[in-house]
């Protein structure tokens, strides 16, 4: 089992490099966008595409165990889209992102979100080729899922803890759940915001801005 599982990780990283490449060739910022279930990355994505259009040029790959209901949502938005419904898999790969974007026709100096399956364990080995990794969690879950789930914050580069609208509703404690965090990832970049009262989404935009590369 482990001899099978390095060889596939192995065939993904060489696809990830490919990717990679193809991404960094094009001056195209690739963000694989990670969490559980119910964390509000589609509504995030939404908010973003709406409120920077004109900005920037966007594109989505919408990847779901079923249905193109997020794809639809992201395609409302005006936003260039394509869905991957992986059946009973778990997550996104290299080779079906490849497969993906050799049919989008990206443009050039803009951003590509890769928006995952819900699910804070298998993403985490799988490399796409991105050049950054954002894991979106919600005040409505745990503040220990940092803890529980390490190897996705030790991988990724940002966390955005969102639904912060709720916090006189729940019990979330905010500075447990960036300790935690940075107990597992040091160098992790944290962002609190609602994508509902839009409170703390300038941050995501400027950094989000910040890592566009501009043409030279």
């Amino acid at each position: 089992m482990v001899d099978v599982e390095q060889d596939i990780l192995h065939e993904n990283n060489l696809l990830a490099e490919r990717n990679r490449g193809f991404f960094e060739g094009r001056n195209i910022l690739a963000i694989n966008l990670v969490s559980s279930p119910g964390s509000g990355k589609t509504t995030l994505l939404e908010r973003t595409l709406t409120d920077l259009k004109g900005e920037l040029n966007f594109a989505v790959i919408e990847g779901d165990q079923q249905t193109a209901n997020d794809a639809d949502r992201i395609h409302a938005t005006g936003t260039k889209v394509t869905q991957i419904n992986t059946g009973k898999g778990c997550h996104l790969d290299a080779h079906m992102v490849m497969h993906a974007i050799q049919g989008m026709k990206l443009q050039a100096d803009s951003v590509l979100f890769i928006e995952n399956v819900g699910n804070l364990v298998c993403p985490a080995m799988f490399d796409l080729g991105e050049k950054e990794r954002v894991v979106v969690i919600s005040v409505t879950e745990g503040e220990d899922k940092p803890l529980k789930y390490p190897d996705m914050f030790y991988s990724s580069t940002v966390c955005i803890i969102n639904k912060t609208d709720l916090l006189p509703y729940v019990k979330f404690n905010v500075e447990k759940a960036k300790e935690y965090a940075r107990k597992v990832n040091p160098s992790l970049e944290i962002i609190e915001l609602s994508c509902t009262s839009g409170e703390g989404m300038n941050l995501w935009y400027e950094w989000l801005k910040s890592k566009v590369l501009t043409p030279a």
